[in-house]
């Protein structure tokens, strides 16, 4: 069902006017969003998809610089956790929680399936449904060998339950027809957890890919980090759980400023044509340095999963400073690595940056960059969700995160392109100062100016009608520091009424311009 909301913000490309190497663009600020997913569809890299608590989709046609905003609704109910995947048809799903208008809550797990790019999505299929357990944390991904869908998730006999008589298990279910049916669930795991959402439930099931088409999935719970995997679709799946990795302080901890935080992790497996092909790695974060020092860790497995390496530090950062939140994936084209986490490294309070991390080397090195143009705050009393994501394909990486700016939360991604192909992502022309064309041009209710600055400078941005006189005056005199920028004009603030104006980029005696219509 397509759903509409609030195009101004998300054409929102509201940058945070600093300096930065990697642009930041707000995708959306409406229903206190959290906890998003991305994916770049690999059949259009142009197109890419972001789903957020509750019920919030935006998608984009022009690689993430512009988005787009709906609300998910299904007579199944919506209820969080989203998770968004293509197929290899470039179909988009977005998995999510249930809370359907008669019936229990959280009683199964739904599928949403967009054919339009995310335009528009169906009503749903589901699947785990039994009339009294609940279904929680779900992860889903496409074998690009057959199309065949597959989920895991957490099946709680009864969420929150301190009785020892209620047990947590993975359960696995599949469709192999776009999303339309879904086998019974499976149960997969063999070491129950408790259900009290904590360090000893199962949870975090998050699958991958081999090369020849097998199931591999990681998850946390009472044993530490768990591996399985399934060589015949999803049929059956090992006779053991093989622990892969201890978890000290386990899988949920504190971090300051935040409502609740977790380490569960992330399993990738290298598909590309490289020469780590077939490589299986796990991500996660702990706290075995210690209460104050939270660390992003990473292990692989070269042999199918039999053996797996000692935890590697992504975070290259000196001891002693939280990095949590971390979400990782693999350009299926370049055979890349990617990271994105949570980042204090640079302070000594709560402040907080976004970092990621590139490993080209098959997990062997990391190269850690910051990618938020500036810090923010968290604060304990504000649900931050319980996960970050990061998409790439064919050097186009896009990660995104949730933000808190005073008592608004927004999601925001940055623009990581090129850069590890040893290209200039942002070549400085000879001029110092440019302006873009608007857009959208013509505008009706808002528009954005971007422009770019090669040296620090002092500028004023300005709209003007054909007789010259001043209808709007965004900014004056602004000292700028070197970088790019989007400017954004609420035309229904400015009250200015339909027709052609010029909008104006000064700095010193250099005036740009730039031809504006207003519907």
């Amino acid at each position: 069902m397509k759903s509409f909301l609030m195009t101004a913000t998300l054409m929102s490309v509201l940058l945070f006017s600093v300096r930065a190497q990697y642009p930041n663009i707000v995708i959306g600020i409406s229903n206190s969003p959290n906890e998003p997913s991305i994916m770049i569809n690999p059949k259009n890299p142009q197109q890419m998809v972001v789903g957020a608590n509750i019920n919030t989709y935006y998608y984009s046609g022009d690689a993430g610089t512009t988005w787009t905003e709906g609300q998910l609704s299904s007579t199944y109910g919506v209820w969080g956790d989203p998770v968004i995947i293509t197929d290899t048809l470039g179909n988009f799903y977005f998995f999510h929680l249930s809370n359907p208008a008669s019936g229990d809550w959280l009683d199964r797990i739904v599928c949403q399936k967009s054919l339009n790019g995310g335009q528009s999505w169906s009503n749903g299929s589901y699947m785990g449904l039994n009339g009294v357990k609940d279904q929680d944390k779900e992860w889903g991904i496409v074998n690009p060998y057959n199309n065949h869908i597959y989920v895991l998730w957490t099946q709680f006999d009864s969420y929150g339950s301190s009785s020892t008589q209620d047990s947590t298990v993975i359960l696995f279910s599949k469709s192999v027809n776009g999303g339309l049916n879904w086998s019974s669930p499976l149960r997969i795991n063999k070491v129950a957890g408790d259900c009290q959402d904590m360090d000893n439930t199962v949870e975090g099931a998050v699958p991958a890919v081999g090369p020849e088409g097998q199931i591999y999935v990681s998850w946390s719970g009472p044993l530490g980090i768990v591996f399985d995997q399934s060589t015949d679709d999803g049929l059956t799946w090992n006779d053991t759980d093989l622990v892969v990795a201890d978890m000290p302080g386990g899988w949920d901890f504190g971090v300051p400023g935040i409502y609740r935080a977790n380490g569960m992790p992330v399993t990738c497996c290298d598909l590309s044509n490289g020469p780590y092909r077939g490589s299986i790695y796990i991500n996660w974060s702990d706290q075995r340095n210690g209460i104050n020092d939270t660390d992003v860790w990473f292990i692989k497995s070269t042999d199918d999963g039999a053996t797996w390496c000692q935890p590697k530090r992504v975070n290259d950062d000196p001891p002693g400073k939280q990095q949590f939140f971390t979400w990782m994936t693999v350009d299926q084209v370049t055979g890349f690595i990617y990271f994105v986490f949570y980042d204090r490294r640079n302070y000594n309070d709560n402040r907080t940056d976004v970092f990621m991390a590139v490993s080209r080397d098959g997990g062997e090195t990391f190269e850690n960059f910051k990618v938020s143009n500036a810090p923010f705050t968290p604060d304990a009393n504000v649900f931050f969700g319980d996960y970050t994501c990061v998409s790439a394909f064919n050097n186009v990486v896009r990660p995104v995160w949730t933000r808190l700016q005073g008592t608004a939360l927004s999601i925001v991604t940055a623009k990581v392109d090129s850069v590890y192909v040893g290209l200039d992502p942002d070549p400085v022309p000879s001029s110092s100062l440019s302006l873009e064309q608007n857009f959208p041009n013509p505008g009706a209710d808002h528009t954005c100016f971007s422009y770019k600055v090669h040296q620090p400078s002092v500028l004023t941005l300005k709209v003007f009608n054909i007789m010259g006189k001043e209808v709007a005056t965004l900014f004056q005199d602004k000292m700028v520091p070197s970088g790019k920028y989007i400017e954004y004009f609420d035309i229904s603030k400015y009250q200015v009424p339909p027709g052609i104006y010029i909008v104006t980029l000064q700095s010193g005696e250099r005036t740009l311009q730039k031809k504006l219509i207003i519907d």
